[in-house]
């Protein structure tokens, strides 16, 4: 069955949606989004994406979003794609208040066993924060520079020198104890609720990191709604000795059994 859109309540073949030309989430970017992993009908988290939607359109000084309208147009577009439905569900908001949800498949990159990682030069923009904008242009770009040069998708770093993640992706590396760790979220990074998730699973620190710092990482792994758990094969030149390592997929099985086990209870 091809892609679903519900635009305002009115549900048509994605192909078919269109958002007026006028509207400033077109001409600026000016909105807000979420992406919301489907296993087999299900949504996955649902109401933390809508809580940060909330916090998002906050911030944006968006008017404050009816989660529980978006929640009930989520679970119907997802009944009318198809009960056993396995994908993802995109939530916009617009500052022309408009109020999108689509359905979409997986990309084809989230499957692939491990990826390489080249680094590109990125500041984070401040006055964004913790907004999950429309404005992903950046981060677009930074994985196409990354794929001109070779590589399968971007590593965020600062001018400074300091790991951020990558453009749609939380980054975790083991370092030469077996620990795993990722950057703090005062490093500026997205509130990734998949981040938190293998927090939850696997004990991890925290801590800031420069690419030298990776160099001497045993493993390391991505990690997003679309992903899950992916591994990274080198970053850069540095090939990372085994991917997926036992950390890795130790932290895959995890969380994926943290996701099975929020799934029956949601569903129980």
């Amino acid at each position: 069955m091809s892609e679903l859109a519900c635009l305002d309540g009115h549900v048509a073949p994605a192909a078919e949606t269109f958002v007026p030309a006028t509207d400033e989430g077109l001409l600026r970017g000016d909105g807000v989004f979420e992406v919301i992993r489907v296993y087999g009908g299900a949504p996955f988290a649902l109401s933390d994406h809508l809580a940060r939607m909330q916090h998002s359109a906050a911030n944006l000084r968006l008017p404050e979003p009816d989660t529980e309208l978006l929640r009930s147009e989520v679970t119907e577009l997802i009944r009318r794609r198809d009960d056993a439905f396995d994908g993802c569900v995109r939530v916009l908001l617009t500052r022309g208040g408009r109020r999108l949800v689509l359905t979409e498949p997986l990309p084809p990159s989230s499957g692939a066993e491990s990826i390489r990682l080249g680094v590109v030069t990125y500041s984070p923009t401040r006055v964004l924060d913790n907004i999950k904008s429309l404005s992903y242009a950046g981060n677009m770009l930074a994985g196409r520079l990354a794929k001109e040069r070779g590589y399968d998708e971007a590593l965020l770093v600062t001018p400074h020198g300091r790991v951020l993640e990558a453009p749609t992706s939380s980054i975790f590396w083991v370092d030469q104890s077996g620990t795993i760790c990722t950057p703090p979220l005062d490093e500026h990074i997205l509130a990734s609720i998949t981040r938190e998730r293998v927090l939850r699973a696997v004990d991890v620190d925290e801590r800031p990191a420069t690419v030298a710092d990776l160099r001497d990482a045993s493993e390391a792994f991505l990690a997003s709604t679309t992903r899950e758990v992916q591994a990274v094969a080198a970053i850069e030149e540095n090939e990372l000795p085994s991917a997926p390592g036992e950390r890795t997929r130790e932290a895959a099985q995890l969380l994926r059994r943290l996701i099975e086990d929020e799934l029956k209870a949601v569903s129980a």
